[in-house]
């Protein structure tokens, strides 16, 4: 019998409607996908006045993670800067630091942000704590670097979208648990949090073609965990896990109410204000996986861009020198 799913909002069907969607991954299918070009990161540069630094950091097993900085030109240099600290989707396999890249660069344009953004390495040749242990490195090297950067350390924001904002939060209990470094917020953008694909959610965009499946979520899931039974799952790699959710800093989660991921980011958000925590949930009406990265041009999208925007201008701290 099929689950009956929530409509999509009108714009973005009539918007999916020219996509090619697929139902399930392989390792076949995820070779083609790693093959299609991006958008050039030099467009997106290309209108704003910025600096960009690349830079190489050391993995725990001395591996490099190269990181993208992305400095506004345009900004007073005596003033240190908030950050963003940006981790990108692709389900944990596919995706690199430039992905999904221009919705950190709008906090750049309007806060005068320092956009770092990392490349952490991909399932499955990397696998269980690998990704997490690479965006945490990179996170130290920031911190560690924040005068020469140009940003203020009280002013670290980690974001990122979908396996990125499962990543995001890995790192916020990581940096929780080790005592550094500060993170001021954290920004989960329907974040990928649970290995274990047994919400109601889950099940409801199962079983046909879609933009994030739950066959699909399977295969990513399976990428990065490999043999690994369910025990053996940390709470840094499928952050649901986690059974202490106090500490954390104030979040902003948001999913749409047509995706895989809308009960466990709900949840995540319930059981953060339940160790009393506060968090900022937002759950799009007729949103798909990913909507306002795939189609930032429509009416929903928009207002789900802005209405992030305007979080992190309510809780990003004055500059802690000021």
């Amino acid at each position: 019998m099929t689950t009956a799913r929530p409509t999509l909002d009108p714009e973005l069907r009539e918007l999916l409607a020219d996509m090619p969607l697929m139902s399930q991954l392989s390792a076949e299918v995820l070779t083609q996908l790693r093959q299609l070009p991006s958008t050039p990161i030099e467009l997106l540069l290309a209108h704003r006045q910025v600096e960009r630094r690349e830079v190489t950091v050391p993995a725990k097993d001395s591996a490099p993670i190269p990181l993208s900085v992305f400095r506004p030109t345009h900004t007073d240099r005596t003033t240190a800067a908030p950050c963003v600290y940006w981790m990108h989707g692709g389900g944990m396999v596919m995706g690199d630091r430039f992905s999904q890249i221009d919705i950190p660069l709008e906090w750049l344009d309007e806060f005068g942000a320092v956009v770092v953004s990392v490349d952490y390495r991909l399932a499955p040749e990397a696998t269980g704590t690998a990704l997490v242990d690479d965006c945490y490195q990179g996170l130290l090297w920031v911190a560690e670097h924040s005068a020469e950067l140009g940003i203020d350390p009280a002013r670290i924001i980690v974001a990122g979208a979908s396996a990125g904002g499962g990543l995001a939060a890995g790192v916020t209990l990581l940096a929780r648990d080790l005592g550094t470094p500060a993170i001021a917020a954290q920004m989960l953008i329907c974040p990928m949090l649970d290995h274990r694909n047994t919400s109601t959610s889950s099940r409801q965009y199962a079983d046909g073609p879609g933009v994030w499946t739950r066959e699909m979520n399977e295969f990513g899931w399976r990428a990065v965990l490999g043999d690994l039974t369910d025990h053996e799952v940390c709470q840094y790699v499928s952050p649901a896990l986690a059974d202490d959710l106090s500490g954390l800093p104030t979040s902003y989660i948001d999913t749409g109410s047509a995706e895989v991921f809308r009960d466990e980011d709900t949840d995540y958000a319930t059981r953060i204000w339940a160790a009393g925590g506060q968090a900022e949930l937002h759950v799009w009406a007729g949103g798909f996986h990913g909507f306002d990265a795939l189609y930032p041009q429509a009416r929903i999208s928009a207002t789900a861009r802005q209405t992030r925007t305007a979080w992190l201008a309510r809780v990003l701290p004055s500059n802690s020198a000021a």
